[in-house]
């Protein structure tokens, strides 16, 4: 009797120890898999924080200074004025290659303002830019709205003459504008933009000049 109890004690003893290891090894796997879930966590809101947060060359609070929000504040402008005399053209122009010069300011510069708007709503700055020195008509190459319906009302080889003119004076100040940025700028988007308006404008402003030249 003395022997079947000691055996039942011992064969119980063996039950706790046999359970408290499977619930030792449970909290071990649960502490474990706590900190694998708070590591993946962890990374996940990092993740969420990196995609929330403006790309680096995009518009984050870092990543532009005051050359930036003024080449996009002034170019908005300067692009809409060119798209406006390029409007002209239609029904006026009569050279073919003024009408090509046209098609490749449409093409370039309308993308080019939906772009420059969108920086400054990300980093946070107007985009009218009416009472800032500078857009006085002077050597940013604006035109004045007497020039404008000089232009308007023109027609034919007379048209394409004053067109080619004006444009490139309108080409000149943006160049000039680009390349304050290419030096100054902080942005790399707004930076290679400026470029692309540099390379871009000074074809264009050679195109032009020999137009005017056998016109």
């Amino acid at each position: 009797m003395t022997s079947f109890i000691r055996a039942l004690r011992h064969s119980s003893s063996r039950r706790i120890a046999a359970v408290g290891a499977v619930t030792a090894g449970a909290l071990l796997l649960t502490a474990c898999g706590g900190d694998d879930m708070s590591d993946m966590d962890h990374g996940s809101g990092s993740s969420s924080a990196s995609e929330a947060a403006p790309a680096g060359n995009g518009a984050g609070a870092a990543s532009f200074n005051d050359t930036d929000v003024a080449f996009a504040q002034m170019m908005i402008p300067h692009h809409e004025q060119a798209l406006e005399m390029a409007q002209l053209a239609d029904g006026r122009a009569s050279d073919t290659e003024i009408k090509d010069i046209v098609g490749k300011i449409e093409k370039a510069q309308d993308p080019e303002i939906t772009t420059m708007k969108g920086w400054l709503g990300s980093w946070k700055q107007p985009t009218a830019v009416d009472s800032m020195p500078g857009m006085n008509h002077g050597g940013d190459g604006m035109m004045s709205d007497t020039d404008m319906k000089d232009l308007k009302a023109m027609k034919g080889t007379e048209f394409d003459k004053m067109f080619a003119q004006m444009m490139i004076d309108h080409h000149n100040g943006a160049i000039t504008m680009a390349k304050d940025e290419r030096k100054k700028g902080k942005n790399s988007d707004a930076v290679k933009m400026a470029g692309d308006i540099v390379k871009g404008q000074s074809a264009e402003v050679k195109q032009l000049q020999s137009i005017l030249d056998r016109l």
